[in-house]
């Protein structure tokens, strides 16, 4: 598959998922992205346009842990990112799986995030 194809294919699943899935300060959006070495994962406001949480692989806490783009790595973020989200007052939230199946490194991240008590 032409590669410039794929991406606008993907850049419309986005847009898809984005009409449905909106966060407010109550229940704020949690969107994932994998790049092929790291995860980056953030609680978004969108009606204030404020990102409340975020953690990845590269922030100060995991960078000594050398967590890849794995399930491995997913699960260990989606752990650490549903503690932060605790401290921060967040309990309940919507997930934003950004254009990817739902399988895989994105389920990983989302059952450890719901094991540290978010509600999805």
């Amino acid at each position: 598959m032409n590669l410039i194809k794929k991406n606008i294919l993907r850049q419309k699943r986005v847009w898809r998922i984005r009409k449905k899935v909106e966060g407010t300060a109550e229940r704020p959006r949690i969107c994932v992205h994998f790049s092929n070495k790291h995860i980056y994962a953030q609680a978004i406001d969108d009606v204030a346009g404020k990102t409340l949480v975020s953690l990845s692989t590269l922030s100060k806490e995991l960078r000594e842990e050398n967590l890849s783009a794995n399930i491995a790595g997913a699960t260990r973020l989606g752990e650490l990112f549903g503690a932060k989200a605790k401290e921060a007052g967040i309990a309940s939230v919507v997930f934003d799986r950004n254009g990817r199946r739902y399988h895989g490194t994105v389920k990983a991240f989302a059952e450890a995030a719901r094991k540290a008590e978010l509600q999805f």
